[in-house]
């Protein structure tokens, strides 16, 4: 594979830090912030196989992305093999829609498969976590990518998903081409919270040789959730040192919790601790805001009223603030708000 940037990636022996994907979050404008705080790798928000299979140009839409943002990965959900084909053909050759202007993306480095989603909407499709308990038709969806593409592969788990762990999944796939896995440490069972599995993602050592990524409460996990005494937050940084000392992952895939904080990228690799002013914090919101009107224009506020809740949490006046705030339609709504 001729432009594996996870091969180069590897070779630098740096850690990996990524943006991981989330379903009405991740978009454009989410990830050039990202990006801009130092994320090293950026992830799209699960997108439909069988969308783009049937009716693409909603779905071609959301994949818009800029050169700013590589390495871009597309992240795919589903179940059925033949949409995924379609699907990844259509990522690769970045093929045009008519009424579509633009090609998908002006950049698109890798496609992701995702095998850990336990959202009830996708689990009732058969897709995500509910996919990654059938080894036999989860292998083939990977094959139907890995058969279209020249872009590297990666795949998204959860620690254990039913019977089978993470473990029986990546030793089933041990004959395909992988790059790079990423292993949210908990079970489908527990969703999003609990403690996190950091003995399992450490284990897939022994059955996968690409990039391994750990996952899973980086930024929004407390003491309380966490049974391992060397796996308490203390702080971003010190969580996201234990998380990689106790998985000897070769980064982190970061989530929720740079909902409203995109510079824990950049906190996660200081030497010191790094305290924001409120000013700081209102100027990386209101440039966020900007963007999402640039690239999606009225919908762009409309999405970004979420985000400017998350920027604004914890705050003096935050209550105050987030009652207006999901109302704002204009970017002078918002500086009158965070002024």
């Amino acid at each position: 594979m001729k432009n594996n940037f996870w091969e180069k990636l590897k070779k630098s022996n740096k850690l990996i830090y990524a943006l991981a994907p989330m379903a009405g979050i991740t978009d454009s404008a989410f990830r050039q912030i990202c990006k801009e705080f130092g994320a090293d790798v950026v992830y799209s928000e699960m997108a439909s196989a069988t969308a783009l299979a049937y009716n693409p140009k909603k779905t071609l839409e959301m994949l818009q992305s800029s050169k700013k943002e590589a390495p871009y990965i597309i992240q795919l959900f589903g179940n059925n093999p033949k949409h995924f084909e379609i699907a990844t053909k259509l990522i690769t050759k970045k093929k045009l829609i008519s009424d579509i202007r633009s090609p998908i993306s002006e950049v698109r480095n890798g496609i992701d498969i995702n095998f850990g989603c336990p959202v009830k909407k996708v689990i009732k499709q058969g897709a995500g976590a509910a996919l990654m308990q059938d080894l036999k038709l989860s292998k083939e969806v990977i094959k139907s990518v890995l058969n279209n593409t020249d872009l590297p592969i990666s795949i998204k788990l959860r620690g254990k998903s039913g019977n089978i762990d993470c473990l029986q999944f990546l030793n089933y796939m041990k004959d395909l081409p992988i790059s790079a896995v990423m292993i949210h440490g908990r079970t489908f069972a527990q969703g999003f919270s609990g403690p996190v599995d950091t003995e399992i993602i450490k284990k897939a050592r022994n059955y996968f040789n690409g990039i391994i990524l750990a996952n899973g409460g980086v930024g929004t996990l407390t003491p309380s959730h966490s049974p391992q005494n060397a796996l308490r937050e203390r702080g971003v940084k010190e969580y996201a040192e234990c998380l990689l000392k106790e998985t000897g992952a070769d980064g982190i895939g970061i989530a929720r919790g740079a909902l409203g904080k995109p510079w824990i990228f950049s906190e996660v690799r200081s030497k010191k601790l790094e305290v924001r002013s409120n000013d700081e914090i209102f100027r990386v919101a209101l440039k966020h805001a900007k963007l999402a009107e640039k690239l999606k224009g009225r919908q762009g506020i409309i999405e970004m009223r979420k985000h400017l809740c998350w920027y604004v949490h914890g705050l003096p006046g935050a209550r105050e603030m987030r009652q207006r705030l999901v109302k704002v339609e204009t970017i002078k709504d918002i500086e009158k708000i965070l002024k």
